[in-house]
C-alpha cells in the first residue's frame, strides 16, 4: 500500500531546510521525498503548503509520572505528535521489581506509540531508601533480549560509580559489552570527578539547570536533555544551548510531567512552543525533538523525513506554533484533524496485574508518628525548596520545639515525614521543610521519588496521620486534609503511582488537588505535589529526608535533625 503526501513543507533534520516537495510511503516505510505524482501511489493527500516533519521522540520520561498507563498515555501525547518515547520504568521497579518492568513492557505492547524502555540503573536509589524491591546486575540481564530494551537508564547513584561499587560497575559493563547508551544523572558534577563519571561509560545527562553545567558536559562528549516537566523546568536556563555550536548535542524530555499539564499544555511539542516564544527557531527545536533524540539511543532509520525511514510523519498546520494537524505512526493515520479514537490496553498477565494493585503494606499510622522528641530551642537543619528547581538547600536555624513542636508558620517552616509502605516496617523519618507555603492542613502521598514511600507534608500532627492513613486506605494516592477531613484526593491503585482511569478524569483530580493545596496557603506559582515528590530523592543535592532519617546528599551520609 503505497500513501502519497503531496505539496507539503518538509522540514530537512539532517541540513535545517525547507522544502516544498513529495513523500511517498509504503507500508511503514518512507522510501522517496521528491518529484513522484499520483500515479505512484494508490492513496494521495494533499497537503495544501503545510508542514512535514517526522514524529516527535521524548528521549527520557517516566510513564509512571503522568499517572496514566502507556494506552492512554499514547491516546494524550500523539496528538500532539509524539509517536516514540524512551521510557524508564524505575518508578514501578522500586515498587514491584522486575514484576514492575514486565508489567510495564505488556502494558506498552502494540499500541499507537512507539515505547522503548531503557533498565532501571538503581532500585533503590542509593542504600540510604527502602524500596519494595533491590534490583541487581543479574536481576537485569533477562530484558536485554527484549526487543524494545535499548540500554541502561538514569545513573542516578554517581557516587556509587565515582567509589566504583562493584554492582554499579556490574550493570554499566553489562550494557557497555552490548555497545547500549547509558543515561546519565549527576546534577552539578563536574571537573574530575564529572571526567571519572563519564569515563564509566555514562553519555547524557537530564539534570543540567545551568549553562554552564550543559557546556562542560557537552565538551567533555555528553549529549544534554533539555528537560521541561511539571515540577523540574529547566528551559529558561538552557535556552543557549539551542544556538550552535551546542544544539546538535542536545535533546527535548519531559521526565515528570502531570496529565494535567499534558492536556492542558501538550507535550514535546509545548517544549519546541516555548523555545520558539523566547526567540529560538522551530526547526532546531523539531531537529533536538526528532533526529538527534533518535541517534543518542541508536535508533536508526528514525527520526527523519527521508527515504528507508519509518513513516512517522507529522503535519503540521503552522510551524511557530507546532501545531499538530494529522499523526503518521508507522505509514498509518492514527489522528486526523488533531481527532484520535479511544486506544484498547493490551492484555496484561493477570499475576503482574495482582501485584501492582497490591502494593502498600504498613501499620495504621497515628499522629504520634510524626512527633519528633526535642524540648526547648535546638539549632536545627531544615530542608528548604527552591522553586522551580529539584535541589534543595540545607538551612541550620534556632527552632523552638516547645512551640508547636517545631512547627513555625510565620517562618514558613512545616513537618515532613517518609513512611515506609512496602514491607510493613513501621520505619519512617520526620524532619522540618521549609518554603512549602503551606498554612493549614496537610498533604500525602505515595509518589516519592523513587522509592514511593508514604510523604507528608503538614502544620499539625493530626492533619499528617490523617492524610496518611487515607493514602493507606486508598491503596496509594495523594490526598490534601483540612482539620481532618478530606479536601481532595487522588486515588493511585496501581503501585501507587497510576491509575487506569481516563486522562481527562485524573486530570481534573490532578488540579483539584493543586487548587486545594494552593486554598491552604501554598503560592500560586508552586506545584507543590510534585516538588515534594523529590524531596525524598537522596540523590539530588543537598538536603533529603528518606525513611532513615536527613541525607546529607554532598557528604553522602545520614545527618541529625540537630546541629552539633
Amino acid at each position: 500500500m503505497r500513501t502519497l503526501l503531496k505539496n507539503g513543507m518538509v522540514i530537512n533534520v539532517f541540513t535545517g531546510e525547507i522544502d516544498k516537495t513529495n513523500v511517498l510511503i509504503e507500508d511503514e516505510t518512507i522510501i522517496g521525498v521528491g518529484n513522484y505524482d499520483d500515479s505512484d501511489a494508490d492513496t494521495i493527500r494533499d497537503i495544501q503548503g503545510k508542514y512535514i516533519c517526522p514524529g516527535f521522540i521524548d528521549g527520557h520520561i517516566h510513564i509512571e509520572s503522568t499517572m496514566l498507563l502507556p494506552s492512554e498515555l499514547a491516546r494524550v501525547c500523539v496528538p500532539h505528535g509524539t509517536t516514540t518515547i524512551v521510557a524508564d520504568p524505575h518508578e514501578i521497579a522500586n515498587v514491584c521489581g522486575t514484576k514492575g518492568i514486565k508489567f510495564m513492557l505488556e502494558a506498552s505492547e502494540n499500541i499507537p506509540l512507539s515505547v522503548y524502555v531503557m533498565l532501571p540503573s538503581c532500585v533503590p536509589a542509593t542504600e540510604f531508601d527502602e524500596s519494595g524491591a533491590k534490583l541487581n546486575a543479574d536481576d537485569l540481564e533477562p530484558f536485554y533480549s527484549h526487543q524494545r530494551v535499548l540500554g541502561l537508564a538514569e545513573m542516578m547513584n554517581y557516587t556509587g560509580v565515582l567509589a566504583k561499587d562493584s554492582q554499579i560497575i556490574k550493570k554499566i559493563a553489562a550494557a557497555r559489552e552490548r555497545k547500549l547508551p547509558i543515561n546519565g544523572h549527576a546534577p552539578l558534577l563536574s571537573g574530575k570527578n564529572l571526567d571519572t563519571y563519564i569515563a564509566a561509560g555514562i553519555c547524557d545527562d537530564h539534570e543540567c539547570s545551568s549553562f554552564e553545567e550543559a557546556k562542560e558536559r557537552i565538551r567533555k562528549g555528553q549529549r544534554v536533555m533539555i528537560r521541561q516537566g511539571t515540577a523540574a523546568r529547566n528551559l529558561e536556563a538552557l535556552l543557549p544551548l539551542f544556538d550552535e555550536p551546542w544544539s546538535h548535542r542536545c535533546l527535548l524530555v519531559t521526565d515528570d510531567k502531570h496529565p494535567a499539564d499534558l492536556l492542558a499544555h501538550g507535550h514535546i511539542d509545548d517544549i519546541i512552543r516555548q523555545a520558539v516564544s523566547a526567540g529560538k527557531s522551530p526547526v532546531t527545536g523539531i531537529r533536538m525533538a526528532t533526529l538527534w533524540a533518535a541517534e543518542c539511543f541508536g535508533l536508526k532509520n528514525l527520526g527523519a523525513v527521508a527515504p528507508g525511514y519509518k513513516a512517522d510523519i507529522l503535519v503540521l498546520n503552522n510551524l511557530d506554533t507546532v501545531a499538530v494537524s494529522d499523526v503518521y505512526r508507522s505509514g498509518v493515520l492514527v489522528c486526523e484533524n488533531g481527532h484520535m479514537d479511544a486506544i484498547k490496553a493490551p492484555s496484561v498477565r493477570q499475576e503482574l496485574w495482582d501485584c501492582v494493585r497490591n502494593s502498600v503494606h504498613m501499620p495504621k499510622v497515628t499522629a504520634y508518628d510524626f512527633h519528633i522528641d526535642a524540648n526547648g530551642t535546638k539549632l536545627s537543619k531544615v530542608i528548604s525548596l527552591t522553586g522551580g528547581e529539584l535541589i534543595t538547600k540545607s538551612m541550620e536555624t534556632e527552632i523552638d520545639f516547645d512551640r508547636s513542636n517545631g512547627i513555625d508558620l510565620d517562618r514558613d517552616i512545616v513537618k515532613i515525614a517518609v513512611l515506609e509502605r512496602h514491607m510493613n516496617t513501621g520505619h519512617k523519618g520526620v524532619g522540618l521543610i521549609s518554603g512549602t507555603g503551606l498554612k493549614r492542613g496537610a498533604i500525602a502521598s505515595s509518589v516519592s521519588h523513587d522509592s514511593h514511600n508514604i510523604i507528608v507534608i503538614g502544620v499539625n500532627e493530626e492533619d499528617m496521620a490523617f492524610a496518611a492513613e487515607q493514602i493507606r486506605r486508598m491503596g496509594g494516592g495523594c490526598v490534601v486534609v483540612d482539620n481532618e477531613q478530606i479536601v481532595t484526593e487522588m486515588p493511585l491503585p496501581i503501585a501507587g503511582l497510576m491509575t487506569d482511569a481516563p486522562a481527562e478524569k485524573i486530570a481534573v483530580q490532578n488540579e483539584a488537588l493543586r487548587e486545594s493545596v494552593h486554598k491552604l496557603g501554598v503560592p500560586s506559582d508552586r506545584e507543590l505535589f510534585m516538588t515534594t515528590a523529590f524531596v525524598s530523592l537522596a540523590v539530588i543535592p543537598h538536603l533529603k529526608i528518606t525513611t532513615k532519617g536527613l541525607v546529607d546528599v554532598d557528604a553522602y551520609k545520614i545527618v541529625p535533625l540537630f546541629c552539633d
